[in-house]
């Protein structure tokens, strides 16, 4: 076969040489020990939790070493890409405050960081390798394809594109140049020479030791349009951006043998690998399984974003699941910024990491708890401009009723402050009966018509905005009282079927009048900032 000849057919169009690129990206300037680390995702449309899980290792791991970290945009596969959806991928990162050092839309000297815009390169290096004897096209139909492992089925043989079942491994040059000059497609794979009858251990920067299996796959290299699998364009990326510790999904350890038969074809040196777990759940059925896209919605980022979940909240809650001995760190480093902590690669778990919305939710209350009064108003302040923008005058048109609110509701007033609040939208929701645009009444009363009517009358007949909390109770007190109620716990307690009911429950009543819900702060400080026009309208309103 004359190589060089087959390579100028396939390639006639490539006049650079590999030499070319290795002077264009050449080995970078860095500190010693600095590593350098990628983000790589697909602009797929769906960003999810593993994204953001991998993201923050790589940040982590290439800050720290004094290192870089690059975004780049993996977008050879034109029929799962979405329009938007690199600005998703781009407007996710920023929300997280993921900061990466060069890539795209930012750029840097070791680009284009979109996979699609380096073609060029791609195919010198396809044509390197089958000026090699190492690659070579395959001009079988998707028909010939499944045929072929139809076939390797009903034998009992392994399916696949490799050995005697790659048809196109060794065809003469001049059925190749009819085959060209007739038109038909063609990919580029490589020509394995790999034997899976031999195995070798290798170091996996999170898993350990792992034995890995020689490929005997004639995997596709570059597609019929020239642009490349994700199997290549790894491998020349990598290199070329000098990528040294690359950390991805173990979903990538099944072709790990592709990838370390590509660096030695190619000789590249190899980098380190790093495969991080799957995230698990416990699901209602007591069953530990896989994070599912289309069962779970916390698996998208986007479900924390449209409820306002703190983005440093999240960050602290993966980085539990991240390194196992962060969260004895973080307890005894309270308030100290997490990029303080010395992460590792080899802390990581080496099986399913377990996701845990409830932790995730109660790592949220306690650092909002820890929000000042201006934090806590800047936070909804962006959150509602963001989602809600239409409700903005109505929150924070009077920004000294919403400093009582959030007063109030942060238990800002209390010696012990109060963790009640997860995210931005169970906040606008918790204070939403506040304001008549966003009031709805919740909760049913707990008695009939003609007693809530009798408790509610005699509430408006004395109710008096000057009370001070104490006059305000001994007025309900007296209601009770009046309403065949007791203000006597400790006597309803002994003998419930002498009452009505309790003076808590007269108060409920009036609760449910007034703010629609029968749990809420305190019912007269509530009043106190909605005012006495506001409050006895509502009840006004039962009546």
């Amino acid at each position: 076969m004359d190589y060089a000849r087959l390579a100028e057919l396939l390639f006639p169009h490539i006049d650079k040489k590999p030499e070319y690129y290795e002077q264009l990206f050449p080995k970078r300037n860095l500190p010693e020990g600095a590593e350098v680390l990628r983000m790589a995702p697909s602009p797929t449309g769906f960003i999810h939790l593993g994204n953001l899980y991998g993201a923050l290792a790589d940040e982590r791991v290439a800050h720290q070493s004094n290192g870089v970290f690059f975004l780049r945009i993996e977008d050879t596969d034109l029929k799962r890409k979405v329009e938007g959806a690199v600005e998703t991928i781009l407007s996710t990162f920023k929300y997280f405050n993921i900061n990466y050092d060069e890539g795209a839309e930012i750029g840097g000297e070791y680009g284009p960081y979109y996979q699609r815009q380096r073609a060029e390169i791609y195919q010198c290096f396809a044509k390197k390798l089958v000026q090699e004897g190492k690659a070579y096209p395959c001009f079988c139909s998707e028909e010939e394809l499944n045929e072929i492992r139809e076939k390797q089925t009903r034998l009992n043989e392994g399916t696949g594109y490799y050995g005697k079942w790659a048809i196109w491994r060794d065809a003469p040059l001049e059925k190749v140049e009819e085959k060209l000059k007739e038109g038909v497609p063609f990919v580029i794979r490589m020509k394995s020479m790999g034997n899976p009858e031999i195995k070798h251990t290798f170091h996996d920067e999170i898993k350990g030791d792992i034995v890995v299996v020689e490929n005997n796959m004639d995997a596709v290299l570059l597609k019929t349009d020239g642009i490349p699998t994700y199997h290549f364009a790894h491998a020349i990326d990598d290199h070329f951006m000098r990528t040294t510790i690359v950390l991805r999904g173990e979903e990538w350890l099944g072709t790990l043998n592709i990838h370390l038969e590509l660096f030695d074809m190619l000789g590249f040196d190899l980098p380190k690998f790093a495969h991080t777990t799957v995230l698990m759940k416990i699901d209602e059925t007591g069953t530990k399984r896989k994070l599912s896209k289309r069962k779970d919605p916390e698996l998208s980022l986007d479900y924390y974003r449209s409820l306002g979940y703190h983005p440093y909240a999240v960050k602290i809650y993966l980085m539990t699941i991240l390194n196992w001995n962060f969260e004895q760190w973080y307890l005894k480093n309270p308030g100290k910024p997490i990029e303080e902590f010395k992460f590792s690669l080899d802390k990581m778990g080496q099986s399913g990491a377990l996701f845990d919305l409830d932790k995730l939710n109660n790592i949220c209350k306690t650092y909002l708890a820890s929000f000042s009064l201006e934090e806590m108003k800047d936070y909804l302040k962006d959150f509602v401009r963001t989602y809600h923008n239409d409700l903005y005058d109505v929150y924070f048109g009077n920004e000294e009723t919403m400093d009582k609110i959030l007063t109030l509701g942060m238990g800002l007033n209390l010696k012990k402050r109060r963790k009640d609040y997860i995210n931005a939208s169970q906040i606008l929701e918790s204070i939403s009966f506040y304001f008549d645009e966003t009031f709805r009444r919740e909760d049913e009363f707990k008695y009939d018509r003609e007693q809530v009517d009798e408790i509610l009358n005699m509430f408006v007949e004395s109710y008096d905005y000057n009370d001070d909390n104490g006059a305000w109770f001994e007025k309900v007190k007296n209601i009770a009282e009046r309403c065949g109620f007791t203000s006597d716990m400790k006597a309803y307690k002994e003998n419930p079927d002498n009452y009505k009911g309790s003076v808590a429950d007269v108060a409920e009543t009036i609760r449910v009048a007034v703010v629609g819900r029968r749990n809420s702060p305190d019912l007269w400080s509530i009043m106190q900032i909605m005012g006495a026009e506001r409050s006895l309208a509502r009840i006004k309103e039962v009546l």
